[in-house]
């Protein structure tokens, strides 16, 4: 197979399982069920026909079954109704989390750890014996660490907002980047937080506004407050409109003129705020059915694929974990442990500058808007 013929992916072909069609059905399907593990989506395996990589146009994916489609055939490999042709080999083959596009710039907690203990323990070394496994947890805590503030640790995820206005936190959420939602061009327009409301815990109350318990004395919740249920409910103010509304009729054509104005609510993008203790976003009503795509923040250490580090912040982690672990042993001489501290600064300095990416072009295309006149 010469499309499978380096070092690096000779593993993933052992793996792979081939199949071979009769160019005649309608519809032609594999099951890979041999596959270990069994893929979830189209993007953890590639489909080859006769040697040849089929766009995951050609077929559709539901575990785990492959069905070829007649959409966007590749005529010197497929039919016309989508089946491979008479005699040609089918190969799937699992695609690894190392061989994912991109990922040489990165370094795997393993090899930081390893690397680690080749550069830093040893006999006549700043560092004469510790475990493996107090390594291993300084460079997780490391990996957090430089996750909230250095490394490209930002995730995403889009969804369609629900009537309810609601948002379910993933489970690796640390904090939001932002939140936008996409017009029908693919634009993505800011969402702002709001600070004028929230949904507090309801208690119910009976006739005479005493709390109510149930049988076993427990107080008695609602599940969504009447604050959130009227702001749901209600017209969302930090439209153009609504704020026209709002103002002066003489004052609306005053160019210039108008003062006190709010800049946070100066938009039209709707609003959200985020309720960390039942780990819900709530927006405003002139979000609901849009699509929206929530930034966020891990603590990269969700799986083994993302606990990875880039390359620019490798000496960075090992600074992290020569100082962490100096620290926390017993009998360490203080200007040691401070010799550390302070390459340790140094070392996520300087990830942070290569890491921020700034391109002299593309700041310089920015910069050129300085030299727009503006109209008053």
């Amino acid at each position: 197979m010469g499309l499978l013929g380096t070092t690096t992916q000779e593993s993933y072909y052992n793996q792979a399982q081939s199949f071979t069609g009769d160019g005649t059905t309608k519809v032609f399907a594999i099951s890979i069920n041999s596959l270990n593990p069994l893929p979830s989506v189209e993007t953890d395996f590639e489909v080859f026909i006769n040697e040849k990589l089929v766009s995951p146009d050609n077929y559709t994916y539901s575990s785990p079954s492959i069905t070829f489609t007649n959409t966007n055939v590749n005529t010197d490999i497929q039919a016309s109704d989508g089946a491979p042709l008479n005699n040609y080999k089918v190969l799937v083959r699992q695609v690894g989390d190392t061989e994912q596009y991109g990922g040489y710039q990165y370094v795997s907690v393993e090899d930081l750890i390893n690397n680690f203990m080749v550069s830093y323990v040893g006999e006549d070394k700043i560092i004469d014996r510790v475990k493996k496994a107090d390594i291993a947890f300084h460079a997780q805590r490391g990996i957090q660490e430089l996750s909230y503030d250095t490394l490209k640790s930002t995730k995403s995820q889009e969804i369609e907002i629900p009537p309810s206005l609601t948002m379910v936190l993933p489970q690796d959420f640390v904090n939001y980047v932002k939140l936008t939602w996409k017009d029908n061009s693919g634009i993505e327009h800011v969402i702002y937080p709001t600070r004028n409301t929230s949904n507090p815990l309801a208690i119910l109350q009976d006739s005479e506004y005493k709390y109510i318990y149930d049988n076993n004395g427990n107080l008695q919740r609602s599940l969504n407050s009447l604050t959130w249920d009227n702001y749901s409910s209600g017209v969302d103010y930090s439209t153009e409109e609504n704020d026209r509304q709002t103002m002066d009729v003489s004052n609306v054509h005053v160019s210039g003129k108008r003062f006190g104005i709010t800049p946070e609510y100066a938009q039209s993008n709707g609003s959200f705020f985020i309720d960390n203790l039942k780990g819900v976003i709530y927006f405003s009503s002139n979000i609901s059915s849009k699509i929206v795509t929530l930034k966020y923040i891990s603590d990269g250490l969700g799986t083994d694929s993302e606990m990875v580090v880039h390359k620019f912040a490798e000496e960075a982690m090992y600074k992290y974990m020569a100082y962490a672990v100096l620290a926390s042993k017993a009998k360490t001489p203080e200007y040691i442990v401070n010799r550390f501290k302070k390459e340790r600064f140094a070392a996520v300095r300087k990830a942070k500058l290569r890491l921020s990416n700034i391109k002299a072009e593309e700041l310089t295309q920015i910069m050129r808007n300085k030299s727009k006149q503006i109209k008053h």
